[in-house]
């Protein structure tokens, strides 16, 4: 299927890693010209490499979404490098040991200050970007955004207190987005969200495969139990959903939370 986007610029944050990355690439196949926006340079310059070598166009853009001022530079950097902006993906996230509860750390003990950073990278890094590429999408009476958060906002984890309030303020930033720009800006620009389940990447392989044996650990093996399909998603599943939500195929769907997580939200466990 050709969702016709050639013509199209894109940026992508969060896209130095393995599912933001992937969006990237598919993006780029379709013809988009990508910007992509990762806290580390190096990573961003890999995959915008990685982009050209399938024949694409995309440009690296060094950006901490956590600050406001960076994020204003970026969006100034895109827009100098590509003409301009028409799909935003928030894709910038993740967890801290320092407010996941263990045997080591009872909740208790976790110290608001560490909540606080894990909330802005997962909540307000969201709200950030959307302020300052928004804008642009306002001016221009078109755009389309798609956050990328997690299931762990719509059906909270055991232990990862601060990741799961992220995400579930994502999710509910997603749909009032969703209503304020059409409402006060334009029918034409549309907000949703992708919430990925379980995915077996680089970052998190040790938490769930053991390294000596090849096997499930004992988190590995409780997460299956609780999949349907009883496995791991794959980034090109996630990213596929995205790029359909990003493309005009998606021009109906506005203010959707859409679950890619193998029946993970669906289960009651019985």
């Amino acid at each position: 299927m050709s969702y016709n986007m050639s013509g199209k610029r894109a940026v992508v944050t969060g896209g130095g890693g393995a599912i933001l990355g992937t969006v990237a690439e598919m993006l780029a196949d379709e013809g988009v010209a990508v910007a992509i926006w990762d806290l580390s340079q190096e990573q961003a310059q890999q995959r915008a490499e990685a982009v050209r070598s399938r024949g694409g166009t995309a440009v690296a853009v060094e950006c901490d979404v956590t600050s406001r001022d960076s994020i204003r530079s970026a969006v100034d950097t895109t827009v100098h490098e590509l003409g301009g902006i028409d799909i935003l993906v928030n894709g910038a996230g993740g967890s801290r040991p320092q407010t996941t509860t263990s045997d080591n750390l009872s909740f208790f003990d976790i110290d608001p200050g560490d909540v606080r950073s894990v909330m802005d990278l997962n909540y307000l890094s969201i709200v950030m970007c959307c302020q300052e590429v928004g804008r642009l999408f306002g001016e221009q009476g078109a755009g389309s955004i798609v956050n990328v958060t997690s299931i762990a906002g719509m059906t909270p984890l055991t232990r990862a207190l601060a990741y799961c309030n992220g995400k579930a303020a994502a999710n509910s930033f997603t749909q009032w987005l969703a209503v304020h720009m059409v409402q006060n800006y334009s029918a034409t620009i549309r907000v949703n969200a992708v919430a990925p389940g379980f995915v077996l990447t680089e970052q998190n392989r040790f938490l769930l495969i053991d390294k000596r044996t090849g096997n499930m650990t004992a988190r590995g093996e409780q997460i299956m139990r609780a999949v349907p399909v009883a496995r791991y998603g794959t980034p090109a599943e996630i990213a596929e959903v995205v790029v359909f939500l990003a493309s005009d195929r998606a021009g109906f769907v506005n203010g959707a939370i859409i679950p890619v997580d193998g029946g993970f939200t669906a289960y009651s466990g019985v």
